[in-house]
């Protein structure tokens, strides 16, 4: 997803690991209408990034034996990707008579999908959720720190037999808060 264009990409372009803070720093002094890199899947809700990744190696190869223009290349990525998820996002919000939306997961952490996206929601009247900087993190790291807190609190593990359904529908998911040792569940 985006996380891992960032990572890829970034990686391609010489830039440090974790490559979403990388990208969003180099990006600061860049161009983005330099670089004309494509936006994935145009016409539906579905992401996909593999293009995206393909064509900024594609461009990267390109400066072979030449400087690369790093900060055109990340402001040009980080303006494809932005572009891409505050455009399919709100247009659903629309579509669906959805009033908020919340950006979530590492990728909120971008300076401009931050800033699309409050510019997007503001121009459609859709409300913006977004976490503080310091919670906008891996959705891996999250779901492990969720399990590490289920585990103290002394929660059973799941069934082994669980059915999980990735295209389940948002309105069925339920969220059960156990207290942590030594606290009282409100």
């Amino acid at each position: 997803m985006p996380g891992e264009c960032f990572d890829k990409v970034a990686r391609v372009f010489g830039l440090p690991y974790p490559g979403g803070p990388a990208i969003d720093r180099a990006a600061r002094v860049g161009d983005p209408r330099t670089v004309p890199f494509p936006r994935p899947l145009p016409g539906s809700y579905d992401f996909s990034f593999s293009g995206l990744k393909a064509a900024a190696a594609r461009w990267a190869e390109g400066h072979t034996g030449r400087e690369l223009p790093v900060a055109d290349g990340a402001a040009a990525l980080q303006e494809a990707i932005a572009d891409v998820l505050t455009r399919k996002a709100v247009a659903a919000c629309v579509e669906h008579g959805v009033g908020t939306l919340v950006v979530v997961d590492g990728v909120a952490a971008n300076s401009r999908v931050r800033s699309l996206a409050e510019e997007r929601c503001r121009a459609a009247g859709i409300a913006l959720r977004v976490p503080p900087l310091g919670l906008c993190t891996d959705n891996g790291a999250m779901i492990a720190a969720v399990g590490d807190l289920l585990v103290r609190a002394g929660a059973e593990p799941a069934p082994l037999d669980v059915s999980v359904d990735p295209s389940a529908p948002l309105e069925y998911s339920t969220l059960h808060p156990v207290a942590a040792a030594g606290t009282v569940a409100a």
